[in-house]
């Protein structure tokens, strides 16, 4: 009982406190670029015939020379008309080139194996890097680009899901509360986490860890890759703007969730401690929080779950009105549902021997 009060005061105070810094939140007045450097944007693309296209139409529409622009898709041995579609689209984009991936480079594995062979491929000092199912923003380059200094190895902006189904909103009410949570801390300078669908990487960074090839292979590469920067005394950044949003399509189920929550949450072993001690806190409240019922009034406890329900929506309003979009709230209780659902679901799915199921590929 003790305990279970204990975790519920320092859960509210810790949110309280996060809601304040989010609500009181400056941006920080960064400079217009002096120049436009040359960058290369690194796509790894698997059976991705029918979202390829629209990925490589958002990177035409970049408010950015095309001239500075290379875009090397990797095809990482389709089965569908992939290649073909990359391949038709250069005739008339020629900074596009589609490369076929045909080994695996030792010590990686999918996603990893063909970033590695494209940055060999790069000429650029900036490697942006974005997923084959992913509309980039039109300012998407410039405005990670205004973030990098001189040891800056990794910019990192937001993503979230497109789709006007409930499912889909939830996904994307989701994607945004939790990156919400991860830019509070990164607004104190602390390095959180990045996201491989939305970063740039300093070429001088990538080869100081040694590349894809040189670090420990997981499902998560791009954690991985933030880990080893980190390391080697690189600053970091993120960006939760919607100059840098980028949209994903949404997991079309819940097993499709599953694998990829599961992935993420393999991913987190490789955060800093206290992300993940956050990560835990937060995860930790409902199997605190429920046992707590068996000792109190059925009032206090719905008021501590109505509690938890302002706070956290009032946090979310605020993480879409920075990106320039509406609050339906009668979805912000659902994500509560969601969040609770999906949480404990997740829980015991993680901890199942069965491998994780990503690109058609086990892990």
């Amino acid at each position: 009982m003790l305990f279970s009060l204990g975790f519920l005061v320092l859960y509210f105070v810790l949110f309280v406190l996060l809601l304040g810094l989010w609500w009181f939140r400056e941006e920080r007045p960064i400079p217009p670029l002096a120049e436009f450097p040359s960058v290369s944007i690194l796509i790894a693309a698997r059976n991705e015939e029918e979202h390829i296209i629209t990925c490589l139409q958002a990177i035409d529409r970049l408010h950015y020379p095309k001239e500075k622009l290379e875009v090397l898709v990797g095809d990482d041995r389709s089965t569908d008309r992939t290649r073909a579609l990359v391949e038709a689209y250069q005739q008339q984009f020629p900074y596009v080139r589609c490369h076929a991936i045909t080994y695996d480079v030792p010590g990686t594995k999918g996603k990893a194996n063909v970033l590695a062979q494209l940055a060999r491929l790069a000429t650029s000092n900036f490697f942006f890097i974005t997923d084959a199912d992913i509309e980039v923003s039109p300012l998407w380059v410039e405005t990670l680009l205004r973030q990098v200094t001189d040891r800056t190895g990794i910019v990192t902006g937001i993503t979230t899901t497109k789709g006007s189904g409930l499912f889909n909103r939830l996904q994307t009410l989701d994607w945004l509360y939790n990156l919400g949570l991860m830019q509070v801390v990164a607004d104190r300078g602390v390095a959180v986490s990045t996201m491989g669908n939305n970063m740039l990487v300093a070429r001088e960074a990538y080869e100081a860890v040694g590349g894809f090839e040189s670090i420990p292979f997981s499902v998560t590469e791009d954690v991985q890759l933030f880990k080893q920067v980190l390391q080697k005394g690189y600053k970091t950044a993120n960006v939760y703007s919607a100059q840098v949003l980028a949209l994903s399509l949404p997991a079309p189920n819940v097993m499709t969730l599953l694998h990829q929550r599961r992935r993420w949450m393999r991913g987190s072993v490789h955060l800093p401690w206290y992300m993940l001690l956050l990560f835990v806190l937060h995860s930790a409240y409902y199997p605190v929080w429920l046992p707590f019922f068996l000792h109190t009034s059925v009032e206090i406890w719905l008021g501590i779950f109505c509690a938890k329900v302002v706070v956290q929506g009032l946090f979310v309003h605020l993480c879409l009105r920075r990106v320039g979009r509406k609050t339906n709230w009668p979805d912000l209780f659902l994500l509560e549902i969601y969040l609770l659902v999906s949480g404990f679901i997740l829980i015991i799915y993680f901890f199942l021997p069965v491998k994780i199921r990503w690109k058609g590929r086990l892990y």
